[in-house]
């Protein structure tokens, strides 16, 4: 499986205390512990890294994060997340700049994605955006 991991399942395993019984966050662990390929962008980093405190989550973060592939938004990503935007709030479904970029990366790349963001529920409505169902 090409899986892309939300901020939101990151923040909540990525936790100083024990991580919750959340099932995105074990299949997260099942999925890291297996052959799948997981990947992340810059946005997921600087957001995980905007939340987290101090130098040592900065270095867990940073350490955890070199192993994973990152993809980089192209001009046509931009372009094309712009426009599922727009089909968005024509359909009357309002969801962020971000995760609407993150979405693209995902259909483009063609990458499941786990996540807990109910954003990307109402995007998966209009987009060819496959969800990680836990």
């Amino acid at each position: 499986m090409n899986l892309f991991v939300d901020t939101s399942v990151w923040s909540l395993a990525l936790r100083r205390d024990a991580p919750p019984a959340i099932a995105e966050v074990g299949f997260l662990e099942k999925a890291l512990g297996s052959d799948d390929n997981v990947f992340t962008t810059g946005l997921i980093l600087q957001e995980l890294l905007q939340g987290f405190r101090g130098p040592k989550q900065r270095r867990r973060i940073l350490g955890s994060f070199a192993a994973f592939p990152s993809i980089t938004p192209s001009r046509e990503d931009h372009i094309d997340a712009a426009e599922l935007r727009n089909l968005c709030r024509r359909r009357g479904i309002q969801v962020g700049t971000i995760d609407v970029l993150l979405a693209q990366l995902c259909v483009r790349h063609q990458l499941q994605l786990l996540t807990t963001d109910e954003d990307f529920r109402r995007i998966a409505k209009v987009a060819p955006l496959t969800l990680v169902r836990c």
